[in-house]
């Protein structure tokens, strides 16, 4: 009887001249036929029918060496790792010379259940046999750094306490087809998705959130689903704009192009083509956009990148065009392949996959956070058994920073890929974010006023983000906490809204109401400035009261026709006439950072009150605050 053909796919075989205690001419006939029918089964993709012959032929033979690496290797293929650790066991135990070039695909197995430190071990068995070729040494040597890698990884990352239980989203998500590339909106309500049905057809699927879980997954109605070609879906953090990947033959460049759909009250729009800036003849997809919709991350494989596919960024221009794409660099981009880009809603924390930074083999999940300079750190791998030996695919993370959802053929999948849902470990979860929703409206009248709402770090100065509102004047954001923020608007026949809100001390995943009025411009109306800080006793101005100041010169420079009296208050703390004085020294202060910014010092008059106009008890250090302020009134 000849030797037989093995269904290892892992495996790079080894050559021979190894003696052995098993003999394959000795194998029972029927046995052997049965193995032959399983092996055909296996090339043929007909796994449960191959497996089930080949445990019937080692029933017919038990000593049938072959039959039992052979399954090791078909178990391996479906990356069911503990039986084919079982079955490479037990051919091994048979004969260990004759299964030696099988250390690595047994080696391989092992690491697919987690047991790093002994697939290591039988690789580096595997690499001292002498008579293995080139291709089986470069694969073992590759294999043994990927192992090598989640041992040090492991002995970096210690949390005993951390269990990773990954739980299917059930038959409202999950289907006999295959659903991936998973993004939800800022307040988790909504989850959307890509369900391929056919090898060409991909659709559009949401659900909404019911409790602790989601509804039924309908097909997103409008034209989002019309071409067949698609995929990669993003949410914008408020439900507005989707974004995805597609080839939509009116509006294509030559290949996979980015698209957005805006929500109308006729539903989703007909998508737009991002244009040249964004898309090229080549493969652009995985869109996914800051928290703002400011700033758009996706892949593509254009040339003049450092691998097969690179992330790159576009931002939002004011014209409302995305500036050229531009290649995130080399920190990020690899010689392989990084895809899968997902920025979350602290807009801190940055997760993509890449097959070219070191980890456990395959494409591996990694997270970058962002710096105090405003660039991304260094990828971190999320490790195991997040990773493992096999392709990870995309993954979101709801904003409580805690729940991540991804695509995975785990054994309880209804089909191929599902979705499930499991807990992140704490060190590489977003920053803890808390909510703040409110409206724009106009003081008087009550109505809602669609405005941009710019946010600024108190510590640092700069500006976080900006958000617009909804038509209603309606918005809501998430903060990673622990800041304090000071909330801009300026909107055009208004007094500019500048308030300074310590937001520090607010628990995360809590959501703060904060509701922004905004005064028309008319002659006697007043504007109160409490951010503009001074020094205790002195009319010398503190850095970070330059935050408002600085927008109360933008305003000015945007209504250039109006004039304006600053009226300086004070406490009571102290005598009436040293408050009288400190509070016109402290409004001509203003008055001169405004003319050294190119305000004309004919339009500015100042007085100063002391603390003879209080509006707020003096009794209270609260109150003592509000009566510490600057107003700007309106002059003819």
């Amino acid at each position: 009887m000849k030797h037989c053909q093995l269904f290892i796919l892992s495996c790079l075989i080894a050559f021979g001249g190894l003696t052995q205690n098993y003999q394959p001419d000795k194998v029972v006939k029927r046995a052997f036929q049965e193995f032959e029918k399983g092996i055909e089964s296996l090339q043929n993709g007909q796994f449960a029918q191959g497996i089930r012959l080949l445990r019937k032929s080692i029933q017919t033979d038990p000593k049938f060496v072959d039959a039992f690496l052979s399954l090791g290797g078909a178990y391996q293929e479906i990356r069911l790792y503990d039986s084919s650790v079982y079955f490479y066991e037990r051919a091994i135990q048979q004969d260990p010379q004759y299964t030696a070039p099988y250390q690595l695909p047994y080696a391989i197995s092992l690491a697919g259940q987690g047991n790093f430190q002994k697939a290591l071990e039988y690789t580096n068995r595997f690499l001292s046999i002498p008579t293995l070729n080139e291709k089986s040494v470069r694969s073992g040597l590759y294999r043994k750094k990927t192992f090598e890698f989640a041992l040090h990884h492991a002995a970096q990352v210690k949390d005993s306490t951390y269990k990773f239980l990954p739980i299917n989203l059930g038959d409202s998500i999950n289907s006999q087809y295959s659903e991936y590339y998973p993004a939800l909106s800022v307040d988790d309500s909504l989850l959307v998705f890509t369900r391929r049905t056919s090898a060409i057809v991909e659709d559009f699927y949401a659900s909404n959130r019911n409790g602790s879980t989601y509804g039924k997954a309908e097909k997103i109605a409008g034209r989002l689903n019309e071409e067949p070609r698609k995929g990669a879906i993003s949410l914008s953090s408020d439900k507005n704009w989707m974004l995805f990947a597609g080839n939509f033959q009116t509006q294509s460049y030559g290949n996979f192009d980015i698209y957005v759909s805006y929500e109308t009250d006729e539903g989703w729009s007909e998508p737009f083509n991002l244009g040249r800036n964004i898309n090229t003849e080549f493969w652009e997809t995985a869109p996914t956009l800051s928290p703002d919709k400011k700033t758009l991350y996706f892949v593509s494989n254009r040339p003049g990148g450092y691998g097969g596919s690179d992330l790159y960024v576009s931002y939002l221009q004011p014209n409302g065009n995305w500036s050229p794409a531009k290649n995130m660099g080399p920190l990020v981009n690899t010689a392989g392949d990084e895809q899968a880009p997902f920025i979350h809603v602290d807009n801190q924390t940055f997760y993509f996959t890449s097959d070219g930074h070191p980890g456990y083999g395959g494409s591996d999940l990694f997270m970058m956070r962002k710096q105090p300079n405003g660039e991304w750190g260094r990828p971190i791998n999320l490790g195991y058994p997040i990773n493992t030996i096999d392709n990870e695919g995309s993954m979101v993370v709801a904003s409580n920073g805690m729940t991540a959802y991804y695509a995975s053929d785990r054994s309880d999948s209804r089909g191929l890929l599902d979705l499930y849902k499991f807990e992140l470990r704490k060190d590489i979860r977003p920053i803890r974010t808390l909510y703040v929703r409110g409206q724009v409206r106009d003081a008087k009248l009550g109505n809602g006023l669609p405005s941009a709402v710019e946010l600024i770090d108190q510590e640092s100065g700069q500006a976080y983000f900006t958000l617009q509102t909804d038509e209603t004047g309606r918005y809501f954001t998430p903060l990673p906490i622990g800041k304090d923020y000071t909330f801009v608007v300026r909107r055009k026949g208004y007094l500019f809204f500048s308030k300074s809100y310590e937001l520090s001390g607010v628990p995360a995943d809590s959501t703060y109401q904060l509701d922004i009025l905004l005064q028309s411009i008319q002659k006697a109306e007043k504007l109160v400035l409490r951010d503009i800080r001074f020094k205790t006793g002195s009319a010398i101005l503190e850095g970070n009261g330059q935050v408002e100041l600085n927008k109360l010169v933008q305003w000015m420079a945007e209504n250039a026709e109006l004039k304006i009296l600053i009226t300086g208050h004070t406490d009571n703390i102290g005598k009436p006439s040293d408050n009288l004085l400190l509070s016109k020294q402290r409004a001509k202060a203003v008055m001169d950072y405004l003319i050294e910014k190119g305000i004309a010092a004919n339009r500015i008059q100042t007085t100063g009150k002391g603390d003879t106009d209080p509006v707020a008890s003096n009794q209270t250090e609260e109150g003592r605050a509000q009566n510490r302020r600057t107003e700007i009134l309106i002059l003819d």
